[in-house]
């Protein structure tokens, strides 16, 4: 699996932001989907996770009920929905796929390159 992550940006704090991540190559539908962000000098971490069929979806304390991860399996798509930034959210955003849930990102085994989303206050 081949991931393109893209929508990064800089906002203001309060603001939104959409990322996409697209697929291509082996089954997309059988794949559960994460999303990861990593600061410079800081181990990666988990922010979202959503099953192969976006019936499940999973989420870091630090986000949930501000961020929405959801997926199109007809388009090869998955999204982060992300509302209510905070500077804190400042970092690179991962799109990574692997065959079972995990908050966990070393046992996922593809990765697209990052976007950088910057909040400013």
């Amino acid at each position: 699996v081949q991931l393109q992550a893209s929508g990064g940006g800089s906002v203001q704090a309060g603001g939104s932001l959409r990322l996409s991540c697209a697929a291509s190559g082996r089954t997309f539908s059988n794949y559960v989907m994460g999303w990861f962000r990593q600061a410079p000098g800081k181990e990666r971490e988990f922010v979202a996770a959503i099953s192969w069929s976006g019936g499940s979806t999973y989420y870091a304390d630090s986000v949930k009920g501000r961020f929405t991860i959801s997926r199109d399996n007809a388009k090869k798509k998955v999204y982060l929905q992300m509302n209510s930034l905070k500077p804190e959210d400042t970092d690179v955003y991962y799109c990574a796929a692997n065959r079972e849930i995990s908050e966990y990102y070393l046992d996922y085994d593809y990765w697209g390159q990052g976007t950088l989303v910057t909040v400013s206050s």
